[in-house]
């Protein structure tokens, strides 16, 4: 899978991730508030996520309710991957790196980032 969404594309999943399927006006009202997006521009950003395969529907008597079509543990997988490869050519040393020194790390942070490498050096 090759999916690439927009900021834009990924506030539209994540509301159908969490709330489940919907209809273009259940979808526009959910969004309104935080995006002040009109049922036009869901529309074609529902359109947009369709042809992308992101977005898939069924009837729903005179209008359709759009489901998300892939999980979204699978496109955050394809984001970050992504990500790492243009911005820091696949090294993820290079990406730890960056976020050592550009920000200070919490505790929390740190406890949870070393979990993860414990984890991974588990498997290798």
């Amino acid at each position: 899978m090759k999916l690439s969404l927009s900021n834009m594309e990924w506030k539209l999943m994540n509301r159908l991730w969490d709330g489940g399927p919907m209809t273009l006006m259940e979808l526009t009202r959910a969004l309104e508030a935080e995006t002040g997006w009109t049922k036009h521009t869901v529309l074609t950003m529902l359109t947009r996520l369709e042809a992308k395969g992101a977005v898939g529907w069924e009837p729903a008597g005179r209008a359709r309710r759009y489901a998300p079509a892939l999980a979204r543990e699978d496109v955050r997988r394809e984001e970050t991957a992504s990500f790492l490869d243009r911005v820091y050519g696949g090294k993820p040393g290079l990406l730890m790196s960056a976020l050592v020194e550009d920000r200070a790390l919490t505790r929390e942070d740190i406890d949870e980032l070393s979990e993860i490498l414990r984890k991974a050096g588990e498997r290798t």
